[in-house]
C-alpha cells in the first residue's frame, strides 16, 4: 500500500511531497504537530487531537482555520487512499513560507501537512512483559504543554535511553517526575492511580485522559499529583501511555525492579479495557 501525503489542499503519494526550504517549520521548528492512530480505518479520539492542535497553534500565534468536520474528512480520505486499516497519521502545522528572519510576518498562510502510514504496533511480548526506563534531567523549554516541533531534547534523551538499552527516558525537573520523551507516565500506589500534575512542563495526553476515564468508570481513584523520583521507585506499579504505545507496563526504573519485575494487575486491567474501548470505535 502507498504512504499518502497531503499538503495545502492536495493529496499525493508521500514520496512526491515537496516543502519549501523557506518554510519556517524547516528553518526554525516554528510549528506544532499531532499524531493520531487509526483502528480498523477509524481515527481514534480525533476530536481531542484536533482540539489540542488548535490550542497549540493558538499558543504560538499560528492561525488555523480548518473546521473540525473538514479536519475529520481529511483524516478519513487519507486513510482510505492509503488503504491502511491500522494507520498512523502525522499532522504538522507550520507558520508558513517566508524569508529567514526571526520575527515573523503576520500575513503568511500556514503550511498544513498530513502523512498517512501503516501503524506498526509494539511487539506483543513487549506489551505483555513490560519495559525498562531511566530518569533523565529535563532540559526542555518551559512550555512543554505546547506540542511544538522543537524536539531536540526529546531526541537526545530517547537516544540516551536506546544507548542504555531501555525503552524510554523519563524527564525529571526539580526532583519531580514530569513525563516520558514520547509518553505520559502513571504510577499505582495502594490501588490509586497518579499521573504528574498538569502544568506548562507537561503535555496533556489524549491517551492519558482516556486511561483516567477508564479507571474512574470502574471505580478506581485516578488523580493528577506531584510524583517524586522516590515515589516512582516505591510505586506498586508504573506504566506509560501514548497514542502509539497505548498502555505499556514498566517493570524497571533506573535498574530498580517494579512489582518484582512483572506487569501489575491494575496495569494489565487497564491495558485490556483500553483495547476493548478502541475495538468499539
Amino acid at each position: 500500500m502507498p504512504d499518502i501525503g497531503y499538503l495545502n489542499g492536495r493529496f499525493s503519494p508521500l514520496a512526491e511531497i515537496a516543502i519549501s526550504p523557506d518554510d519556517r517549520g524547516f528553518l526554525f521548528g516554528d510549528g506544532v504537530y499531532e499524531v493520531i492512530r487509526a483502528y480498523h480505518g477509524v481515527p481514534a479520539f480525533w476530536e481531542e487531537h484536533y482540539s489540542r492542535l488548535v490550542r497549540s497553534a493558538a499558543e504560538i500565534r499560528i492561525s488555523f482555520h480548518l473546521e473540525p468536520q473538514d479536519f475529520y474528512r481529511l483524516l478519513v480520505t487519507g486513510l482510505q487512499q492509503s488503504g491502511y486499516s491500522e494507520g498512523k497519521v502525522y499532522i504538522q502545522l507550520t507558520r508558513g513560507v517566508a524569508p529567514r528572519e526571526h520575527g515573523f510576518p503576520l500575513s503568511i498562510a500556514p503550511t498544513v501537512f498530513f502523512s498517512f502510514r501503516e501503524m506498526r504496533a509494539l511487539p506483543i511480548e513487549m506489551s505483555r512483559q513490560g519495559v525498562k526506563v531511566i530518569t533523565v534531567p529535563d532540559i526542555r523549554w518551559d512550555r512543554c504543554d505546547i506540542k511544538s516541533l522543537n524536539l531536540l531534547p526529546n531526541v537526545l534523551a530517547k537516544q540516551q535511553a536506546q544507548d542504555a538499552k531501555v525503552f524510554e527516558p523519563i524527564f525529571v525537573r526539580d526532583g519531580l517526575v514530569i513525563e516520558g520523551a514520547t509518553s505520559n507516565i502513571f504510577i499505582v500506589k495502594e490501588g490509586q492511580l497518579r499521573t504528574p500534575e498538569r502544568s506548562h512542563f507537561v503535555l496533556s495526553g489524549v491517551t492519558q485522559q482516556q486511561v483516567i476515564n477508564l479507571a474512574q468508570e470502574h471505580g478506581q481513584d485516578a488523580s493528577f499529583d506531584h510524583i517524586t523520583v522516590r515515589g516512582l521507585y516505591e510505586a506498586d506499579e508504573v506504566f506509560l501511555v501514548g497514542t502509539t504505545i497505548e498502555v505499556l507496563p514498566v517493570v524497571e526504573v533506573d535498574g530498580e525492579a517494579i512489582h518484582k519485575g512483572k506487569p501489575g494487575p491494575v496495569t494489565c486491567a487497564l491495558q485490556q479495557r483500553f483495547k476493548e474501548r478502541v475495538s468499539r470505535l
